[in-house]
């Protein structure tokens, strides 16, 4: 497929696409990535980051992307409808069990308090990840090399010793037109009996109702991968198919 075709399937006039290397997928065994991707530039990159988000495109950094794999299609984009969500009574024990965290909004500016959090996740959860090299330096390119709508929503506790307010998760999310995306999210590895990434998921639907925005968008889901297990869990789920976004089939939590 040309640019120009690609651009036009997206409703994107001019737009330039490109083609990523075979390379190993990192989250199914034996398999073969490719991405098909663009820049995200100028005054209309957060308009094109809703556009192709909605289309499911995933973003990192300036780049957005879409799986382009010959022979699969596991990457499923998912959705939370907002609206409809309910908490239930496993749902609840998260919440209560995290009565004591504050949400802070920064912009996206990276800090060595951010940072140190993540140095921790990744040296526990993902020692052998991608990003497992990642330096400060990294880091800040991450959260700052951006153009569009973006921020860090901090998960702080009060630190019984000092009195002053410690991070112990985060993630950098996007402000869509008709949602929440989280790009990234991290948390303190120490404080797992917390289950922080699920409670970052619940109070992204909340943040997400008090700006009245229907989605919170959870990128993609891949059937077969215990790493994405978990987004099948937060229901009611939509994914993205050829006929348009519909409802996933699965049992709640």
């Amino acid at each position: 497929m040309s640019n120009e075709d690609f651009a036009q399937r997206f409703g994107l006039e001019g737009g330039e696409f490109y083609i990523t290397s075979p390379a190993p997928c990192p989250y199914l065994n034996g398999e073969v990535e490719r991405k098909i991707f663009s820049y995200l530039s100028g005054d209309m990159a957060s308009s094109t980051n809703s556009l192709l988000t909605r289309r499911g495109f995933r973003r990192s950094q300036n780049i957005i992307y879409l799986p382009a794999c010959e022979g699969c299609s596991a990457c499923v984009p998912v959705r939370i409808v907002t609206e409809d969500f309910d908490v239930t009574k496993s749902r609840k024990r998260i919440l209560t069990r995290n009565a004591d965290i504050s949400r802070r909004i920064t912009g996206p500016r990276a800090s060595g308090e951010q940072f140190s959090v993540l140095r921790a996740y990744l040296d526990e959860r993902h020692e052998k990840g991608g990003m497992a090299d990642m330096t400060v330096l990294d880091y800040a390119s991450m959260v700052e090399e951006t153009n569009v709508d973006t921020m860090i929503v901090e998960y702080r506790v009060e630190d019984p010793d000092t009195g002053e307010e410690k991070l112990i998760a985060a993630s950098l999310t996007d402000r869509l037109s008709d949602g929440l995306s989280m790009v990234y999210s991290f948390f303190e590895p120490e404080e797992a009996t917390r289950s922080l990434g699920r409670l970052m998921i619940l109070d992204h639907i909340s943040f997400a109702r008090e700006l009245q925005l229907p989605y919170v968008y959870l990128g993609y889901w891949v059937n077969g991968s215990k790493k994405m297990a978990y987004k099948a869990d937060f229901q009611p789920l939509e994914q993205l198919t050829r006929a348009g976004w519909v409802r996933m089939d699965r049992e709640t939590s």
